[in-house]
């Protein structure tokens, strides 16, 4: 999920996703009944608009294929990329070892070319983005992204949410099942979150067993309904365990904030008012969504700040208001 491009970018997104209008956010189809128990339930666009990218890797989807990715491995050190004599003299077997345990292909073409490097390289930089076991965005792409959609709403002014999901009771998962039932948990949990949102939208796991979800263009009108059926998607998701197939029931807990629009906020301080809610969910019984109160929320000093001021301790003379701290106009 990683070729966020512009707006947030990282992985899972494409250049187009500002040109999908607000209502994408609470999109429903009546079709998606049979997979569930009737309830509304997000869905994406046609899967054909899906980028391909944003699918975990082989690997991580099929556990049959974990051996072939071994078998992979086996065949990539027995026998190694042969580059023509005048190719640049790199290192590459551990980079092409690499692609091969993930269950990812060779580049295609003449190794050693400028086309062929740069391939390597891009498939490189798209692992390296992706969380190993689910394939979601990891916490370095998240916070790329979560830096350049904070820059965008403070210029543009559009609305962006940020929500914080956490396994409910997941200790006790790995305690009474093993952590291979855990695996499998987190697993299904990354495939609920990735089927609930838009092809815009950047899911990662941040944690453990907590996820992030950025969806840019999504008004306060729909941010509750968005959380509401991502959180309903995961609850329908039973995960079976162990030989004899036990039903496993996973619920999240959800914590939400809107980006202050028209104000150069940071990445840590969006992320704090979100796990902010998200602690108010565990706390008032998990398995529930909780949302700021608004989608505009009162400024902070941190944010005045970097508002009012060019450098740290340099107030403008034009301020009207040097003791400001109420909402964003």
């Amino acid at each position: 999920m990683d070729g966020l491009e512009e707006s947030v970018g990282g992985a899972g997104r494409r250049g187009t996703a500002h040109r999908d209008g607000p209502a994408e956010c609470a999109r429903t189809e009546a079709s998606a009944r049979g997979r569930n128990d009737g309830a509304p339930t997000l869905i994406s666009p046609p899967e054909r608009e899906r980028p391909a990218a944003r699918l975990p890797p082989p690997a991580y989807r099929l556990p049959l294929l974990r051996q072939a990715a071994v078998t992979s491995v086996q065949k990539a050190q027995a026998t190694p990329t042969t580059l023509p004599p005048d190719a640049p003299a790199l290192q590459l077997e551990q980079a092409l070892q690499l692609l091969a345990q993930s269950g990812r292909t060779v580049p295609a073409g003449q190794a050693g070319s400028t086309r062929w490097l740069q391939d390597l390289i891009d498939a490189l930089v798209d692992l390296s983005s992706r969380d190993a076991l689910t394939g979601l965005a990891n916490r370095r792409s998240f916070e790329m992204a979560l830096a350049r959609e904070v820059d965008r709403v403070a210029r543009s002014g559009e609305p962006a949410l940020l929500l914080m999901l956490d396994i409910d009771h997941f200790k006790r998962v790995n305690d009474r099942f093993g952590h291979a039932a855990g695996d499998d948990v987190l697993r299904s949990v990354a495939t609920a979150l990735m089927d609930s949102v838009r092809p815009m939208d950047l899911v990662a796991r941040v944690g453990g067993e907590e996820f992030a979800i950025i969806l840019p263009n999504c008004p306060a009108a729909f941010g509750a309904t968005v959380a509401e059926r991502v959180r309903r998607r995961v609850e329908r998701s039973p995960v079976m365990a162990g030989p004899a197939g036990t039903a496993i029931d996973v619920t999240i807990s959800i914590g939400g904030a809107f980006a202050p629009q028209w104000v150069r906020s940071t990445p840590a301080l969006w992320i704090e008012r979100a796990d902010q809610q998200l602690y108010r969910a565990k706390a008032m019984g998990r398995n529930q969504v909780q949302l700021e109160a608004g989608a505009v929320s009162l400024v902070s000093s941190e944010e005045r700040q970097a508002l009012f001021e060019t450098h740290p301790g340099e107030t403008h003379a034009d301020d009207p208001h040097p003791g400001f701290e109420g909402q964003d106009d």
